[in-house]
């Protein structure tokens, strides 16, 4: 079959797809029946299934075949916005009923004309002298102090990211990530023309020889890493696979991008304490305030920060003063340290529920995150109890969106503990745990 009969049997799929024939979650034949129905190879089958994965329009789940994904925007399975769901457990923004009161303390004043005048204005990549001293001040651990001169800010998490991966990685060029990784580095790396780069982990996060081995096959420019409750698998990196996971870097002349938004609910210190010119750390404030109230912060090695502070301004991520304003209020007044101590213990009880709604279950979970990892049992698949979730008014998010390689995802779903009341919590927990033993929603296709 020449190239241009394979893809148009691709693009005859996809119209099923789009004019609804096949739906999201429902599963293709395998490659070899595929085959027979359509009186092809099966290595042309194989060809025709991975076009369509690589469009996107399908999900392959390993050991249980492939999927109608739903999603159409090239090859990415992002999270979706908001859906409105009355029990959110995707969205993984930590809310206190009583952190408004405490903000609003904390911002009291901030109204005034005057104050506001200054607030108001043009800011920059590097903030003032009072941002960079307060900010290292609070970012600052035990055995870890940033110098205030090394502090890159932004907007919020996200653009903190890509910052940092446009400053270290060429278009065109490769970046190391966790196999599954935080969703919306995909998004960035495909807007700045990276390869994201999966490397194989173990129980203690990546490991050093996934590393050398993707270096060895193609030049990496930079690893993305999360080494504090990662996303979504929520371990955290033991002190001995950081040291092992920095001399290879070292040795390899990479950087490492560390994203520690979470570190606040683990206190661990940065791999930047271990390896100061080897790593970008990467924190905001979204998670310990509010989503609402984000202020970004890049601690870069001197020799990158001219080259962070571009990546900033030319990607238009700089900070509004008024974050800056807020932002500083709420970390020099302790605001921000409160709420953080707070939420540990909340992130603790939450698990805590969860652990006794889901005994018996294939959970990872760490004790201080927001999240979990559900592996799900073998009569259901991801995406299937994901919408059987929905029609219950609980919001989940399935595997694939995590997982760098389309076709690699695992049977397994993320919960975000944090958005829902503690009520609302107990509810969803209670249903998921019904619908995992229970054996109704299932797509019996062989």
């Amino acid at each position: 079959m020449s190239k241009f009969e394979y893809l148009k049997l691709a693009d005859t799929v996809a119209a099923e797809i789009a004019n609804g024939a096949l739906k999201p979650g429902d599963r293709l034949p395998p490659q070899r029946s595929f085959a027979y129905q359509r009186k092809i190879a099966v290595s042309t089958a194989s060809r025709v299934y991975t076009e369509l994965l690589r469009r996107g329009l399908v999900v392959g789940e390993v050991g249980r075949g492939t999927f109608v994904s739903g999603e159409t925007r090239r090859g990415i399975a992002m999270p979706a916005e908001p859906r409105g769901a009355r029990i959110d457990l995707e969205v993984n923004y930590p809310i206190l009923p009583t952190q408004s009161a405490m903000i609003a303390r904390s911002l009291a004043g901030l109204e005034r004309p005057e104050v506001l005048d200054l607030a108001l204005r043009h800011s920059t990549t590097a903030g003032t002298l009072a941002a960079r001293t307060i900010s290292a001040e609070f970012l600052s651990r035990e055995d870890w102090s940033p110098a205030p001169d090394q502090l890159v800010f932004t907007a919020n998490g996200r653009q903190c990211i890509a910052a940092a991966l446009a400053a270290v990685v060429p278009s065109g060029g490769r970046c190391g990530v966790e196999a599954l990784t935080y969703p919306f580095i995909k998004d960035i790396a495909v807007r700045l023309g990276v390869t994201l780069v999966p490397l194989a982990m173990d129980e203690n996060g990546v490991r050093p020889d996934a590393v050398q081995k993707a270096h060895r096959e193609a030049h990496l420019s930079a690893l993305y890493v999360q080494p504090t409750i990662q996303n979504p698998l929520g371990m955290t990196m033991p002190a001995a696979r950081r040291a092992d996971l920095l001399r290879v870097v070292e040795k390899l002349g990479l950087t490492v991008i560390e994203d520690t938004v979470y570190g606040f609910l683990d206190e661990e210190t940065p791999m930047a304490a271990l390896a100061p010119d080897s790593c970008i750390t990467l924190d905001s404030l979204s998670k310990k305030v509010a989503p609402g109230l984000a202020l970004g912060f890049i601690v870069s090695p001197p020799r990158l920060r001219e080259r962070v502070m571009s990546a900033v301004r030319s990607g238009g991520w700089t900070a509004s003063g008024f974050a800056f304003a807020a932002g500083q209020r709420l970390m020099a007044d302790g605001t921000v340290a409160e709420l953080s101590r707070l939420k540990r213990i909340d992130a603790a009880r939450r698990q805590q529920m969860a652990a006794k709604y889901l005994a018996g279950f294939d959970v990872q979970a760490n004790v201080k995150s927001y999240h979990l990892w559900l592996t799900l049992p073998q009569h259901w698949r991801s995406q299937t109890f994901v919408a059987a979730a929905a029609r219950r008014d609980i919001a989940l998010t399935p595997s694939t969106t995590f997982a760098v390689s389309p076709g690699h995802a695992p049977n397994a779903v993320r919960l975000a503990l944090g958005a829902p009341s503690t009520e609302q919590l107990d509810l969803a927990l209670r249903t998921l745990s019904g619908m995992l033993t229970a054996k109704e929603d299932v797509d019996t296709t062989e």
